[in-house]
């Protein structure tokens, strides 16, 4: 399936806010919401909508850190790693990388002992660089058309 420009629109109002209704889309986008949920449920089947989701303020749920964590798998270790990172609460996003690591995570953490801990469980598994996250720049953009 390819997206058209009134696709594109209709993926604008959904990724500013995903509870936006299909009314107030159909407004926006010039069209009306019956088209609109027509081409949402279209886009859902194609699966280039993937899922509507809640962001959680992780400071605001009680955690006081956030760190991006990198791990190089010692040999033999990266497909366990691939399942158990699975299983880690504080694990919030996790991508396998190219380069010198193999895996790059976001996590969450209550404070630098949980930090601390959850590094341990890490180290089984391979070496790890942590740097902590001071401020988001760039939070959840958009994805737009390609140009």
């Amino acid at each position: 399936m390819s997206i058209d420009g009134l696709n594109w629109k209709i993926l604008k109002c959904l990724q500013e806010h995903a509870r936006m209704s299909n009314a107030e889309i159909g407004r926006r986008v010039g069209i009306s919401s019956p088209a609109v949920s027509e081409r949402i449920k279209k886009m859902e089947d194609a699966e280039i909508i993937e899922g509507y989701t809640t962001f959680v303020s992780p400071f605001k749920a009680g955690y006081q850190l956030k760190a991006i964590v990198t791990l190089r798998a010692f040999m033999g270790m990266l497909k366990p790693f691939l399942e158990k990172v699975k299983t880690y609460d504080e694990v919030v996003n996790c991508y396998r990388i190219t380069g010198n690591e193999n895996i790059v995570m976001e996590v969450v953490l209550k404070n630098q002992k949980h930090l601390e801990s959850f590094i341990d469980q890490l180290i089984t598994y391979g070496e790890t660089k942590t740097q902590i996250v001071l401020s988001h720049v760039v939070k959840h953009s958009e994805v737009k058309p390609l140009k």
